[in-house]
């Protein structure tokens, strides 16, 4: 925490944070009476949104049967690349609400959501051939994280017209979310009760806005978890997620907590390093079965793999670009997707590391998934449909690796084309060590192919000449006759009449891929 954190948040001594949690166990009773506004809560399982979830739900039990008529949806997002040991942690204790809620007779419904899997992490990087995620191409957060909960939260709001979302945000996290929550409270309607800006016909409760770290970690030690699950486990991870294995209680401003253990997706490449994962095996020996994947992410984490990547963009043309090389400005082709080599290299080491972990791991974890059916059922799909690639190799590589025959839980009998293994090796063999000609004599048959079965042909000569477009050329005539359109550009910019009359007679010699 900074120093302006500090002051702005100065520590309350227990009898201040009892005081605080009655005023709070009033005022959510208060607003769950108030009328019949469904509620949806978020919860992750760490630490503030178990403090938020406690809070609800021993304030709603405070209130005679009668009054618990309004349902209490908790919301939980899995991306499917959590940290292992969090996910667990989650998915156990969704079974402990559901039993708990029963017993106790809660409102309280809990829901763990999923990304779609054509809209995954390894969909997009094995399938599509996107580059990890980095500040300037974060693909991930939206699909994985916004989309699950946002269609939840509107499927509510259609049948209820309304929601009010409850979140354990704290403005003591950082300086950003403290700033981010003021602009909020300009448009609030009451205490703690604002609009959401992303969702009309929301509005976001946050009760615990204003605790400290240490209050939040004191309210769990204190106060018994209602549904059962035990705190000091939760307490114990986070110790264990640290890289001194120490997580005390905060007793004056100089000692540290629990804050810095931040629990994510273990693929994340947007932050330097995984500093909870790392210390979780450094900690504890039991834990080294997750090093596997500690591996993938150093990997991932590479400045930009650019000798694993296409020279052309996703639609087949070539982009350059201003790139600073030690001072000096070049430019440079943008790097595109992942190569065909390169996919199949990050399934295999992906599958590997599941075989690798789930032969070591405890016996409850056992059944520790990294990449599921459906995934790799969807990744197929963009390889033999999207990307041409008719020699189907998903299957190959899965028995390969696994010693399992691949079932297509999506589509059983996908691959059986016209097109198959034999005639991709017949093909490598006529074309030789040219990789160009042999992408475009496999983009032109599977586009016959694809038409093949259409009752009506129409747009098949578009097809193909769009095949020609993006793939005729060798990478050097590509990359060159994108240096000429730049050129062009830049020199009637400038306005120079004669460049401009030698380029685009050089731009009739060898085209542009858009024939401009």
């Amino acid at each position: 925490m900074t120093q302006m954190q500090k002051s702005l948040f100065p520590p309350r001594n227990v009898e201040e944070l009892v005081e605080d949690i009655e005023k709070l166990t009033q005022e959510i009773q208060d607003l769950y009476c108030l009328d019949e506004i469904p509620w949806v809560l978020g919860y992750s399982g760490g630490k503030d949104s178990t403090c938020i979830l406690q809070l609800v739900w021993n304030a709603i039990a405070a209130l005679p049967p009668e009054k618990r008529t309004k349902k209490i949806d908790v919301i939980t997002t899995d991306t499917l690349v959590e940290n292992p040991i969090v996910a667990a942690w989650v998915r156990n204790s969704h079974k402990q609400i559901i039993k708990a809620a029963e017993e106790q007779n809660m409102p309280i419904k809990p829901h763990l959501l999923h990304p779609e899997y054509t809209e995954t992490f390894w969909v997009g990087l094995i399938g599509k051939g996107y580059p990890p995620p980095k500040s300037k191409f974060r693909w991930c957060t939206e699909s994985l994280k916004i989309k699950p909960s946002n269609r939840f939260i509107r499927n509510v709001i259609r049948s209820h017209g309304e929601t009010i979302l409850i979140l354990g945000i704290r403005k003591a996290e950082s300086t950003k979310r403290a700033k981010r929550m003021e602009k909020w409270e300009i448009k609030r309607l009451r205490n703690r009760l604002s609009p959401n800006m992303n969702l009309p016909n929301s509005l976001v409760y946050s009760p615990i806005e204003d605790w400290r770290t240490d209050e939040v970690w004191l309210y769990l030690m204190q106060w018994e978890n209602p549904w059962g699950y035990s705190n000091k486990d939760l307490f114990a991870m986070y110790r264990g997620a640290s890289a001194d294995n120490e997580c005390p209680l905060v007793v004056d401003n100089t000692t540290p907590t629990c804050g810095n253990s931040r629990f994510g997706c273990w693929v994340c490449t947007l932050v330097n390093k995984d500093k909870s994962l790392t210390a979780m095996i450094q900690n504890d020996e039991e834990k080294e079965w997750l090093q596997p994947i500690l591996d993938i992410r150093a990997e991932l984490e590479l400045k930009d793999h650019r000798d694993r990547r296409d020279f052309r963009r996703r639609n087949g043309n070539v982009q350059l670009y201003e790139r600073n090389l030690d001072g000096e400005i070049s430019i440079e082709p943008i790097p595109g997707p992942f190569t065909k080599e390169a996919r199949e290299d990050w399934l295999r080491k992906l599958l590997s590391a599941q075989v690798e972990m789930r032969r070591n791991a405890p016996e409850e974890m056992k059944d520790i998934t990294l990449i599921t059916p459906e995934e790799l059922s969807e990744i197929r799909r963009i390889w033999i449909e999207d990307r041409h690639e008719f020699d189907d190799s998903l299957p190959r590589i899965y028995e390969e690796v696994t010693g399992d025959r691949f079932e297509d839980v999506i589509r059983p009998g996908a691959g059986n084309s016209l097109l198959g293994s034999d005639e991709w090796n017949v093909l490598e063999e006529i074309c030789g060590d040219d990789a160009m000609h042999l992408e475009l004599m496999t983009k032109l048959l599977d586009t016959e192919r694809q038409y093949h079965t259409k009752y009506r042909r129409v747009g098949i000569y578009e097809s193909l000449e769009k095949c020609f477009d993006t793939s005729s050329r060798s990478k050097e005539e590509a990359i060159k006759n994108a240096h000429l359109k730049w050129d062009l550009k830049e020199a009637a910019k400038d306005g120079d009449i004669n460049k401009v009359k030698q380029l685009s007679w050089a731009n009739i010699k060898y085209p542009t891929q858009d024939n401009s």
